[in-house]
């Protein structure tokens, strides 16, 4: 049995905090259904990661969201049968929201490929909601275009009747898609989600409240789609330090590109590139940050806590 740290009497907190050894306890015995070259296309540019850290933290957390989609399963059909209905299941959700640069797509992608490993769910979609940005033309004409990323910056109503679409049990539900060479929407593509076993949504602001743009509170939230959660977690300084070396990989590879919007900066100096990327988090992903996507940690089922070298450090699960 896995001893679990929970916080002091003096300071209460609704989370169980496992440490490495903790936490990949809970997969001992476990395959690991990947290998090197796999890894390398699943993670994300800047992000290290290696087969030893998804055993130790990924794979545990797989193995949970299986035995979460099961039970959630099984408590579909006792439902059903009490209620009389014969309605067919509902893909389970997972939402994995944090910063710009923390890892988030990775873990995003890893909990696609693991679960889809799991003889029970092998349908596994993965969305993001980049594709829900409103198109850099509608951006310009409010001058948000300098701010995206932001909650105003998204089409929430849209993203909203997609889950809900989803969640209903309607098939071939679209989403649309982003490309982060043009920077934009791309118009009339779209990704369809027909019904999966499980749909993990990944982005910025999926745990957040919030309120609509007349000062009210909406009646339904994103969150109320979900049924588990994930928030990648991690310090401002080491997040900012590792959007910084992503800028400078971008720089060295997708930038130089003619035809990617952010072209101009393939040409800067190392010096230009670090202080451009920096005056970039000061004027939009450090105020996101701060104000909109970390006030949402708590709101998280499942906390991944990551140390400086991008490792997992502690896990924090909500206690039921």
């Amino acid at each position: 049995m896995v001893a679990v740290t929970v916080a002091p009497r003096s300071h209460p907190s609704p989370y169980a905090a496992f440490d490495r050894g903790q936490w990949r306890a809970l997969a001992e015995g476990q395959d690991l259904p990947l290998d090197a070259e796999q890894l390398a296309r699943l993670a994300t540019l800047g992000d290290r990661i290696d087969l030893d850290e998804v055993r130790t933290v990924y794979l545990p957390l797989a193995r949970l969201l299986a035995l979460q989609v099961a039970a959630s399963r099984r408590l579909w059909t006792v439902q059903s049968e009490f209620l009389g209905t014969s309605t067919a299941k509902v893909p389970y959700v997972i939402a994995v929201a944090g910063s710009v640069a923390v890892g988030k797509s990775t873990t995003a992608r890893l909990l696609q490929a693991l679960l889809a490993a799991q003889p029970d769910t092998p349908r596994v979609d993965l969305v993001t909601t980049d594709g829900f940005l409103h198109p850099n033309a509608v951006l310009e004409s409010r001058g948000q275009l300098g701010r995206k990323g932001f909650p105003e910056t998204y089409d929430r109503r849209a993203l909203l009747r997609f889950l809900a679409d989803v969640k209903g049990g309607r098939g071939s539900v679209t989403a649309p898609l982003y490309s982060h060479q043009s920077y934009d929407v791309l118009p009339d593509q779209v990704q369809v989600v027909d019904r999966p076993d499980v749909l993990v949504l990944e982005g910025l602001n999926v745990l957040q409240a919030g309120n609509r743009a007349d000062g009210q509170v909406p009646e339904v939230f994103l969150s109320d789609f979900f049924d588990f959660s994930v928030y990648v977690d991690a310090g401002e300084h080491d997040v900012e330090q590792w959007y910084v070396e992503r800028f400078h990989a971008l720089r060295r590879t997708a930038f130089q590109d003619e035809e990617a919007y952010f072209h101009r900066f393939a040409d800067l100096t190392d010096a230009e590139a670090t202080e451009t990327a920096r005056g970039i988090w000061a004027a939009v992903n450090g105020p996101n940050l701060r104000t909109n996507i970390a006030p949402t940690r708590s709101r998280a089922r499942l906390v991944l806590q990551k140390a400086a070298d991008h490792s997992v450090k502690r896990v924090l699960l909500r206690k039921l």
